[in-house]
């Protein structure tokens, strides 16, 4: 009866976190900040780099069940999955958009360019489900805790949300589909919390190696995808929109980094 309750318990509050979580980010995402979504790639690629360099690959060292070797091959083979998946034409992503210039038909962005975010959706999910077990872990320790570990992750990934809101809608997305997707992604903390719960030894065997995986696809969607695209709006300003580009790009992507490490700090309550 109590493996039930526990089980309950985990699962509402990982509920309860993806939904707060993505909720806030979607409120603040489709108001005014929705029409910067080209100047917003920066904060974005900080945000995927500073999550994943000084969150996820941090933890899955600090928990101590796998060698910090292991991690890092873990690393680079989702590094390479990424790229031959890409290469392949599964995560496909074509970089021309309706108003780039190259008079694409109306309706171009949505069909061709929104497999442009199917990469960062597979590691969100990845890092979602890494979450669910971390919630369940805590839970079967003290409920107390359990519920602090759910508001802390919520807190956490408000940021990491607007995040994937921005390259989402940069990659071709509506507003709807990409509140929907998000929603849907947040469900492997459900996932994770039924593994972590039904299987917990097995479940933190493996968690830093699914903390690896996700972060090789937020390096991968941020070094591949989203700073070439900075390069590339940089280059297509006159000169005076260059120097502005200069500046406004980096302290964007300071910024991301900033609050990614700003919300890992809270996160473990220094």
């Amino acid at each position: 009866m109590q493996d039930f309750s526990t089980l309950g318990l985990t699962l509402a509050a990982c509920a309860a976190a993806t939904c707060l979580s993505i909720g806030l980010a979607a409120w603040v995402s489709m108001g005014r900040l929705a029409r910067l979504v080209d100047r917003m790639v920066s904060f974005s690629a900080g945000m995927l780099l500073g999550t994943a360099l000084l969150h996820l690959l941090p933890e899955s060292m600090h928990l101590g069940t796998a060698d910090v070797h292991d991690i890092a091959a873990t690393l680079l083979a989702g590094l390479l999955s990424f790229f031959f998946l890409e290469r392949f034409s599964l995560l496909r992503h074509d970089h021309h958009h309706e108003h780039d210039g190259h008079h694409h038909e109306q309706g171009h962005d949505a069909r061709s360019a929104g497999k442009g975010g199917t990469s960062l959706l597979i590691g969100s999910s990845v890092h979602a489900l890494a979450d669910g077990v971390l919630i369940a872990a805590a839970f079967h320790l003290e409920p107390f805790l359990g519920l602090m570990t759910a508001l802390a992750v919520a807190t956490h990934e408000v940021p990491q949300q607007l995040s994937n809101f921005f390259v989402l809608l940069n990659s071709g997305f509506s507003r709807s589909r990409a509140l929907l997707f998000n929603l849907l992604t947040g469900c492997g903390a459900l996932v994770g919390g039924v593994i972590g719960s039904l299987f917990l030894g097995q479940a933190q065997m493996m968690l830093p190696y699914v903390l690896s995986v996700a972060a090789s696809s937020f390096v991968y969607i941020a070094l591949s995808d989203l700073i070439p695209q900075l390069h590339a709006q940089a280059h297509s300003h006159e000169h005076g929109g260059q120097r502005r580009a200069a500046w406004f790009q980096p302290a964007l992507m300071i910024l991301g980094v900033a609050l990614a490490a700003l919300a890992t700090y809270f996160l473990h309550g220094h």
